[in-house]
């Protein structure tokens, strides 16, 4: 790429004797880009993107006047171009895409051209983090046996993994083992500016990434601008195309004030996930400011940045500042701190004191001394509860009848009822991140042990510490051994109940909750707690901080209060209340001051992308392309089998039928479920019929690879609500116009017998949740053509896009309920060809059972010409792939 430089903004930066040269925003502004300086922070890393990618085609002068043009009553609507340094990957998302890889590199070979031009263009790094499940828990040994099953169900998939790091360039594996990918970046993988050589020069530019997880944006918090999208849209990325992007609004949270004794992080981040949840922030980004901001630890702005999916923000940013630095310090990354100051403070990128407000778009303010003690439940983590409430709202969600019925447990010293707590979780890189949190936790269970306190019996506990250097500082101070009295023993080093694989319940306990239809729950210091998501036998889900989860395990019932019921009784038969074993502040400061220093993460991160004996033995079969042998794991994937040079012209929707209608708030774990695999589901029988015993299901994040399982497992969360299915929850729909009620699997392979094409009907908010691209993938293999909702989350939009599948969305004031839909209709876009542009008009008719018609219009949420192309060749990948055939 040659950079024009219109703007004469190429500078050089001497740090330590060393110069680097970059593209200078003071410079640009003084020579025409007025208002620079105004921007917000976030804005500016784009702006600086845009200046060292300047060529006249991907990035022009107008895309670099209408940043500069933002705040000003000229700022137009404008897509952009932007360019990551690099991508982070985990393995749930992360091998299907190097599987996609592989299969276009067979058809690039079937095609006439070269396998080896399907290569990365920027850097990747993989961890494998989402594979270990908890089947053990609550004993010393449950690390290593959880690890053993890991490595013995994934065998297949870790050797392709292995053929990939030699078969693609710039192409970096973190073992399993190692911890989570969000926390591993902030960690250690991140640079803040990163440096790079070309031609014998020394470049520095902001370290910019694009994670295939939605919770990217935890990089956020050390003043890195990152993402998440899904693995079709980074796969694109990857092999050289641009992220295209509609230029956001940037909504400015003032924090003023600090927190209150006792209030912790968690507590904020859920507040200000309610909050902006209200204020509807999705596709914006967020940027936070004022002096409550500048007095958070650094972990405090990655636990706050990491739930940015939740309240529906692209991006939650920190600018950089004397924090940032000091972390990296803390770290074990002092040789960064040189650059990175002298960079910021020379792009106008550095926050202190005396910095001005930027201008934004608009502006939240929140009090920090107002923040309460809350959890989030009991299925979104925008409903957030104060803790003294949440007994109420657990009441509330409880069945009406027998609220107060408990029942024995066949084989055990106990009872369960409707309100307890079977699973208690301190999992996920949003709190486990954070060591304030985590030591609060380990003295929490101190102090309740040293009063004699236990948890309950029917409590599965598990710790899953998001990096090794987590179990390190625990097991340093001491404090491991008392959350091993708790049974909150290691499981394993990642994301474990967070993402769904919180492994079996005891069977008795199994028994008890589905013969007695008992309305059980699980508590987590996780992110998520969609409906289905936890846990397939836990209706209630309730995040909350490592120490609350560590209280709620002793206390054993989500019905109670917190904040004035005991936990239970000491050794003397005196009540022992929260307040009563809750650390102060003061304690959990002097542990992080002596127990946690560069050391550790020198240590531990020193060898991180060796792996063990068990990794390094892996067998690697294939060269530039796969060797794809019969596996239950790993198949060729589809996608690319009918794919040629040529491109067909777009086809008219006719006569379509729509496979699911569904309310607000569908998420992605409800469209293509992550954790267990129901046996009684067609996923299931289809691997009960193909010889895989239910042992051996492993879970749908690790059978990504095999698509035959995978579109039998779209639509099959066991809460999914479908209004086709008069009130049955599961997988379950109505083939039209027979009126039968089958799986949806089933009703889309009779659709595809009868050549019928299919629609999606939606409420609000539809797709939100995990970047999952199988809620795409499964979708399209489905036969359906598009989706039509009121609104669409951001990541699954653009994963539709993705995979070819027409995201639409009603008009203001209409809906499925105004239009009344019900199944029986059929749904006609005619001359779909000539209406497609971003934010158009889709003409659409709607045809009803009883022969009546109606004309209506839908918004194309094609947002950028570029998905406009994407889609037209039927996917991104497929635009790729036809660009490099072309060009050879």
């Amino acid at each position: 790429m040659t950079n024009r430089n219109s703007f004469d903004c190429v500078d050089d930066l001497n740090v330590d004797g060393k110069t680097y040269r970059y593209f200078s925003l003071p410079k640009a502004e003084a020579n025409g880009l007025n208002r620079l300086s105004r921007l917000p922070f976030s804005l500016k890393v784009l702006a600086e993107n845009l200046l060292r990618h300047e060529d006249g085609v991907a990035a022009s002068t107008d895309d670099l006047q209408a940043m500069a043009d933002w705040s000003t009553p000229k700022r137009a609507e404008r897509d952009i171009a932007y360019f990551p340094s690099r991508v982070v990957m985990p393995d749930s998302s992360g091998i299907p895409l190097l599987a996609d890889f592989a299969a276009m590199r067979d058809a690039m070979k079937r095609l006439g051209g070269d396998p080896a031009d399907i290569n990365p263009a920027i850097n990747i790094d993989f961890i494998v983090d989402h594979s270990v499940i908890v089947d053990h828990a609550g004993s010393a040994d449950a690390l290593d046996r959880n690890m053993a099953l890991e490595f013995q169900r994934n065998e297949e998939r870790y050797a392709f993994l292995r053929w990939a790091q030699d078969a693609f360039r710039r192409l970096r594996v973190i073992p399993p083992g190692a911890g989570i990918i969000h926390q591993v970046n902030l960690e250690h993988l991140a640079r803040v500016v990163w440096t790079e050589e070309r031609d014998g020069v020394a470049y520095a530019f902001p370290d910019c990434v694009l994670g295939m997880d939605s919770h990217t944006p935890m990089i956020n918090g050390i003043g890195i601008l990152g993402w998440g999208c899904g693995g079709i849209e980074a796969g694109a990325t990857i092999l050289g195309e641009p992220i295209s992007m509609r230029l956001p609004d940037v909504i400015g949270v003032r924090l003023t004030g600090s927190l209150r004794e006792g209030v912790t992080t968690t507590d904020l981040v859920l507040t200000i996930t309610q909050i902006l949840r209200a204020k509807g922030v999705v596709q914006k980004f967020v940027e936070f400011w004022g002096d409550g901001a500048a007095s958070l630890t650094l972990p405090d702005r990655a636990t706050i940045a990491n739930m940015a999916p939740e309240y529906g923000a692209t991006v939650g940013y920190f600018p950089i500042d004397a924090e940032t630095l000091d972390y990296l310090r803390a770290t074990g990354r002092t040789d960064l701190v040189p650059l990175v100051e002298a960079y910021a403070k020379a792009q106008g990128m550095w926050r202190d004191e005396t910095t001005p407000e930027p201008e934004f778009t608009d502006i939240v303010e929140i009090d920090l001394t107002g923040i309460e003690s809350s959890m989030a439940g009991p299925h979104r983590p925008h409903d957030r509860v104060a803790l003294s409430k949440v007994g109420e709202s657990a009441n509330a969600a409880l069945p009406i009848e027998n609220r107060t019925k408990r029942v024995p447990v066949q084989g055990k010293p106990f009872s369960l009822g409707h309100g307890d707590l079977v699973l208690a979780a301190i999992t996920s890189c949003t709190n486990t991140s954070n060591p304030s949190v985590m030591l609060a936790a380990g003295l929490l269970a101190k102090k309740a042990m040293d009063r004699g306190l236990t948890a309950k019996p029917w409590v599965k506990t598990s710790l899953a510490p998001g990096s090794r250097v987590v179990a390190d500082y625990l097991q340093a101070t001491g404090l491991q051994d008392a959350l091993d009295a708790l049974g909150f023993h290691v499981v394993g080093f990642g994301c474990t109940t967070c993402m769904g694989n919180s492994g079996p319940l005891d069977q008795a306990i199994t028994r008890a909750i589905d013969d007695e239809d008992l309305a059980v729950g699980a508590a987590l210091s996780g992110n998520r707690n969609f409906e289905g998501r936890i846990h397939p036998k836990c209706r209630l889900n309730y995040i909350g901080s490592p120490p609350l989860v560590v209280a709620y395990a002793i206390a054993g019932n989500l019905s109670i209060n917190l904040m004035e019921d005991p936990l239970g009784d000491d050794a003397n038969g005196q009540p022992v209340y929260l307040r009563d074993v809750w650390p102060t502040q003061q304690e959990v400061e002097a542990l992080t001051r002596t127990a946690i220093g560069p050391d550790l993460y020198e240590r531990r991160y020193a060898d991180v992308f060796a792996g063990d004996e068990k990794w390094q033995a892996l067998p690697v079969r294939g060269g530039t392309t796969f060797d794809w042998a019969p596996s239950d794991y790993i198949r060729q994937p589809p996608f690319f089998n009918e794919t040629e040079a040529t491109l067909d012209p777009v086809e008219d929707l006719i006569g379509a039928r729509p496979l699911v209608i569904v309310g607000d708030s569908i998420t992605t774990d409800h469209i293509s479920p992550v954790a267990s695999i129901d046996p009684k589901g067609p996923a299931g029988r289809f691997l009960i019929e193909n010889g895989i015993a239910e042992k051996d299901f492993n879970s749908y994040a690790a059978r990504r690879v095999n698509h035959d399982v995978m579109i039998r497992g779209t639509f099959a969360n066991a809460r999914f609500r479908n209004e086709l299915a008069d009130g049955r929850e599961g997988s379950f729909t109505r083939h039209m116009p027979s009126n039968d009620l089958m799986t949806v699997y089933d009703a889309a392979m009779r659709y595809k017998q009868e050549d019928v094409p299919l629609v999606i009907v939606a409420g609000q908010d539809y797709g939100a949740g995990s970047s999952r691209d199988w809620a795409a993938k499964g979708t399209r293999l489905l036969g359906v053509h598009a989706v039509i909702a009121e609104g669409l989350e951001r990541i699954h939009r653009a994963n539709l896009v993705g995979m070819g599948v027409l995201p639409l969305q009603f008009k203001a004031g209409e809906n499925r309920e105004t239009l009344a839909l019900d199944g029986t209709e059929t749904v006609d876009l005619p001359h779909l060809a000539d209406h497609l542009q971003p934010h158009g008009d889709i003409p659409c008719r709607i045809t009803y059972a009883d022969g009546r018609v109606r004309d209506i219009a839908l918004v194309c949420r094609l947002d950028t010409a570029y998905e406009v192309d994407y889609y037209r060749n039927g996917g991104i990948l497929h635009y790729v792939l036809r660009n490099f055939l072309n060009a050879a």
